[in-house]
C-alpha cells in the first residue's frame, strides 16, 4: 500500500490513520470512564470524527475497529502502474516512448520524492566524497526518507543497507550490476553493514525451475556480486532457501508481516489472482523481512531500532510501500529507499533488459568480440539515416542506447557532455558513438571477469555464512 499524500491528513498512510483512530477511540473511552469534563470529551470526539472522515477519504471504507484497511485507492499501487502507455510493476516494465519511462510522472504516481541537487550536495558534504555518477546523472532519481537517514547519520546513529537479486539465470547482465555498483559506493562512504538477499525461493515460485537450479543460480550470481568488490567483513549475502530454515528471528519477522497484510492488499498491490499459488501470495513478506535489523541477530545483536536503506530499481517499490505500511504496526522503523531508473535493452528504452534474450543484453560472460558485435548490430541508434543527414541535423542522444549506456558507465562528466554535444551537432557519427561504448564496456567487463575468477567457493561460503560482521551494535 502506498504512502498517500495530499488526501485527508497529509503524509498519513491508511495504516497510520487506522492506528490514530484506534488510539483516539481509546482516548475517548478513557475520558468517559474517568468522567472528564464534557468539553474535553466533546473535543476528543470531534477529533475522532475528523479522523474517520480522513480515513474514508483515503481508503474508501468506513472505519471499523479490529478491521485494518484492506482497500487500495485505484492507481495508488496496483499490479501495473500505468501512466499513459508506461507500465511498471515488479515483473513488467514497458513504455511506448523511445526515451523510456517518464520518471517524473512515476514519482508522482508512486508518491516518492525526487532526489534533487540539494540532497545530492548534502550527501557529498556529509560523506566528504564526490557524489557517485549515478546521483550526478539522475540514475538514482527518487527516494523515501533519505533525509531522515542523513539526519540520523549526522547524529552518530548508524543504519544498514539492504539490496537483492532474483537469480533466474546463471549469467547476469550489465544492467544487474547497477544496484550493486551504487550499494558498494554507499557502503564505502558511510561505512555501514550490508545484507544482500538472493530470492531463489521467488524464482522457484514464478519460473519453471527446480529448487536445485534456483539455488545454483543464487550461488553463481553471488560470485558476480562479490566480484563488485564487497568486503566479506562488512557484508552478508544469503539465499532465502537457506537462511529461512536456519534463522528463527528472520522467520518470526516474516510471520509478523504476514499477519498484518491481508489477501485483498496483496491482490491490490501485486495483481495476484485466485489461480496463483499461495507461495506467491506469501512471498512479499519474505522480501520485506530484511528491512528490519532484528532479522539478523548475529549482525545487530538483537537490536530492533536500526533504520534500513534500500537501493533498488523503482519497479521493486511496491514491496517496500507494503513494508513501510506494516513497519509501525509491528514497532519497527520504516525502511528508507533510493530508486534507480531502468537499464534499457539494446533494442531501445521501451523495455528493460531481459536475461532470457541474449541479444537484448550485454552479459558479464560476453567476450570482447561479442560485446562489439552486439552493440554494432543491436544497439538502437538516435542517428539519422544517412551520414549527410546526420552531419546536417545531428543525432538524438536521448533515445540512443549507446549514449544511454555511457551515462551509466563513463565516469568522466566532461567527456560525456562533449559526446552529447558532438552527437547532437552531427560532428560524431553513430558508428563513432558505438565505438566509444565498446571501448568503455570491453575493459570494464574484462576486469569484472578477472575478479570473478578470484571468487572461490570457499569465499562464497564465507559471505553466505550467518556471522557477526566487523561492527559493534
Amino acid at each position: 500500500m502506498t504512502d498517500l499524500q495530499g488526501v485527508g491528513s497529509p503524509d498519513l498512510t491508511s495504516t497510520d490513520l487506522y492506528e490514530k483512530l484506534n488510539a483516539q477511540g481509546e482516548k475517548v473511552r478513557t475520558l468517559k470512564s474517568e468522567k472528564a469534563p464534557k468539553a474535553e470529551i466533546d473535543a476528543a470526539v470531534q477529533e475522532l470524527l475528523k479522523f474517520k472522515v480522513d480515513y474514508k477519504t483515503v481508503t474508501g471504507q468506513d472505519y471499523k475497529a479490529g478491521c485494518p484497511p484492506t482497500n487500495i485507492i485505484p492507481n495508488s499501487n496496483g499490479p501495473a502502474v500505468e501512466d499513459g502507455d508506461d507500465q511498471v510493476d515488479p515483473w513488467n516494465v514497458s513504455t511506448t516512448s523511445a526515451k523510456g519511462v517518464d520518471y517524473d510522472k512515476l514519482i508522482v504516481r508512486f508518491g516518492s520524492s525526487k532526489i534533487d541537487q540539494e540532497l545530492i550536495d548534502r550527501i557529498g558534504r556529509i560523506t566528504g566524497q564526490t557524489p557517485h555518477r549515478f546521483l550526478r546523472r539522475g540514475v538514482f532519481f527518487s527516494h523515501r526518507d533519505m533525509q531522515q537517514v542523513l539526519d540520523a547519520y549526522e547524529s552518530k546513529k548508524s543504519f544498514f543497507l539492504y539490496t537483492g537479486r532474483g537469480p533466474s539465470s546463471e549469467a547476469m547482465h550489465v544492467g544487474h550490476l547497477i544496484p550493486f555498483i551504487f550499494t558498494k559506493w554507499l557502503q564505502d562512504v558511510f561505512d555501514v553493514p550490508l545484507v544482500i538477499q538472493l530470492t531463489d525461493d521467488e524464482k522457484y515460485l514464478w519460473k519453471d525451475l527446480t529448487q536445485e537450479e534456483c539455488y545454483r543460480f543464487a550461488v553463481e550470481n553471488a560470485k558476480d556480486i562479490i566480484a563488485c568488490g564487497f568486503d566479506v567483513n562488512k557484508t552478508f549475502i544469503f539465499s532465502d532457501l537457506d537462511y529461512m530454515g536456519m534463522s528463527p528471528s528472520f522467520y518470526r519477522n516474516v510471520v509478523k508481516i504476514q499477519k498484518h497484510v491481508t489477501f485483498n492488499q496483496v491482490k491490490g498491490i501485486f495483481g495476484f489472482t485466485d489461480s496463483d499459488c499461495i507461495g506467491k501470495i506469501s512471498f512479499p513478506a519474505i522480501q520485506a523481512a530484511p528491512s528490519f535489523s532484528s532479522s539478523f541477530p548475529q549482525i545487530f545483536n538483537d537490536r530492533k531500532d536500526l533504520q534500513c536503506l534500500i537501493p533498488c530499481a523503482i519497479d521493486q517499490d511496491p514491496y517496500f510501500r507494503m513494508t513501510r505500511d506494516v513497519a509501525p504496526r509491528i514497532s519497527y522503523p520504516k525502511p528508507a529507499l533510493m530508486h534507480s531508473t531502468f537499464f534499457p535493452a539494446l533494442q531501445g528504452a521501451q523495455t528493460k533488459m531481459s536475461a532470457s534474450d541474449p541479444n537484448s543484453s550485454i552479459f558479464l560472460t560476453d567476450t570482447p568480440k561479442q560485446i562489439k558485435n552486439k552493440i554494432n548490430k543491436h544497439a538502437f541508434s538516435g542517428g539519422k539515416d544517412t551520414i549527410e543527414e546526420h552531419r546536417k541535423y545531428g543525432g538524438n542522444p536521448d533515445v540512443d542506447v549507446s549514449f544511454m549506456y555511457l551515462t551509466f558507465f563513463l565516469e568522466d562528466d566532461c567527456q560525456l557532455q562533449k559526446i552529447r554535444q558532438d552527437y547532437t551537432s552531427g560532428a560524431l557519427l553513430t558508428g563513432e558513438l558505438k565505438k566509444c561504448l565498446i571501448e568503455t564496456l570491453q575493459p570494464m567487463i574484462a576486469t569484472h571477469q578477472e575478479r570473478r575468477k578470484q571468487v572461490t567457493d570457499e569465499l562464497v561460503k564465507q559471505f553466505m555464512t550467518p556471522r557477526k560482521l566487523e561492527f559493534n551494535f
